[in-house]
């Protein structure tokens, strides 16, 4: 080419799916792989039950499920969406407020991508590598965090988000994720509140990622944004991959809050829509599906069924990881992901696991050459030595080092044994230097 075509990248990688390369790679070698990278429920087990596989096949008979739908989305699923927001009574909001995206990725590129270079949002520490690495992109430049804190069960620092709103000008919104990926943890209500007070304070919006606002459990509770958020500008984002769950669907959508009490954010949903114009539409069929599934009298108990499940796996996990030296871990209560975290220090340079085969053991020691986050080290040889595939707590842009895990293998006795698996390599990876 007469001259470089591609514009200059991030350095930032999305670790949940480039550690998948390395897992092929040792697959090759010969070793059996336990996925525990990304929250995909069906690759994990889940059966789609039958009542919800026939209300797809009866919709792919009406022809306009394969049409395009309007730009926002189908006008009875938005009305079914801004119906459901209504009932509860704590806001009120049109059809035209709902948006959909080809999946939340889609809705966060979009929304993040609208924002002015010099304007940031603030986002949790660690946080969901989307999020992440589309606001990051957007302004060029690292950006501002708030902390999750392992030391009180992952409840998010609520002063130092108050201090950085006040002190950095350029930041115009706050994130927040509920249920927390990657951590699990809940917002209990005063939580939401305050991160609600603050924005108002300091007239900034709330962009709240409410993927798992159904899948909440070991009796925790929480509310939508919409219940809270009063007069305060706001998105939430939502989508069916994780509850239905249909990931390969790529349905999410937005609903938005408060647009026409404040003009300028008013301007910014209107970039984000006309920006969703550029695509004509997101996919007919699931949009069509969402309120039959939804409103089917199997729905409920279904999801229940699946959410005393991560109940009974996240007992296990905190069970099992607890007890082990040196590693900080706390119950999982929503979501699907259990996160611990190694103590300051513990972890370096020479630790290893026993590896027998030379191949790959050479692979991995090439791997961690140089310089390598040691979480990522750590579970670059736990996957060598033992094929469980995790991912490192780094890679979502903290500095605590650490890994997480999903809670949704079918087996619970299958789960057990990884866990203590787990529990058994780190032991004798931080032993190994000694």
């Amino acid at each position: 080419m007469r001259f470089e075509i591609s514009r200059g990248g991030s350095g930032l990688t999305y670790e949940i799916r480039n550690i998948v390369l390395i897992a092929k790679k040792l697959q090759e070698y010969g070793v059996k792989i336990i996925w525990e990278n990304i929250g995909d429920p069906v690759q994990k087990g889940e059966k789609i039950p039958d009542w919800m596989k026939e209300v797809l096949i009866d919709i792919l008979k009406d022809d306009s499920s394969y049409a395009y739908s309007p730009t926002k989305g189908i006008d009875s699923t938005r009305a079914f969406i801004a119906e459901g927001v209504n009932a509860r009574g704590k806001i009120q909001i049109t059809p035209e407020d709902v948006i959909f995206f080809n999946g939340l990725g889609d809705a966060i590129a979009r929304a993040y991508s609208s924002i002015q270079v010099d304007a940031r949002m603030i986002m949790p520490e660690p946080t969901y590598s989307t999020h992440f690495m589309a606001e990051v992109l957007h302004a060029s430049f690292p950006s501002n965090t708030y902390r999750m804190n392992p030391y009180n069960n992952w409840h998010p620092d609520l002063r130092e988000l108050e201090q950085k709103v006040k002190s950095h000008k350029a930041i115009v919104g706050i994130l927040i994720i509920n249920p927390d990926n990657p951590t699990g943890f809940v917002y209990p209500l005063e939580a939401l509140q305050n991160v609600v007070r603050i924005a108002k304070e300091n007239d900034l919006f709330v962009i709240s990622d409410e993927t798992y606002i159904n899948i909440v459990y070991n009796g925790k509770t929480t509310v939508p944004l919409g219940d809270i958020i009063g007069d305060v500008p706001a998105i939430a984002m939502k989508s069916i991959s994780k509850e239905a769950p249909w990931p390969g669907a790529r349905c999410g959508w937005m609903e938005v809050y408060n647009a026409d009490k404040d003009p300028i954010f008013a301007r910014f949903i209107n970039t984000i829509l006309h920006q969703k114009m550029s695509e004509v539409c997101s996919t007919t069929l699931p949009q069509m599906a969402l309120p039959r599934i939804m409103q089917h009298p199997e729905y409920k108990n279904y999801l229940r069924q699946r959410t005393d499940h991560y109940e009974k796996l996240s007992a296990i996990a905190y069970g099992i990881l607890k007890d082990v030296p040196f590693l900080i871990a706390n119950k999982t209560n929503g979501a699907f992901y259990n996160t611990v975290i190694f103590n300051e220090s513990v972890l370096n340079e020479r630790q290893h696991l026993q590896i027998e085969q030379p191949e790959i053991k050479k692979y991995v020691e090439d791997l961690t050459k140089g310089t390598i986050e040691y979480d990522k080290r750590f579970v670059y040889y736990l996957l060598a030595a033992t094929g469980i595939c995790v991912v490192p707590l780094t890679s979502f842009f903290s500095p605590l080092p650490g890994f997480r895990m999903t809670l949704l293998d079918k087996d619970v006795d299958e789960f057990e044994h990884v866990v203590k698996t787990i529990a058994s390599k780190i032991t004798e990876y931080i032993n190994s230097s000694k």
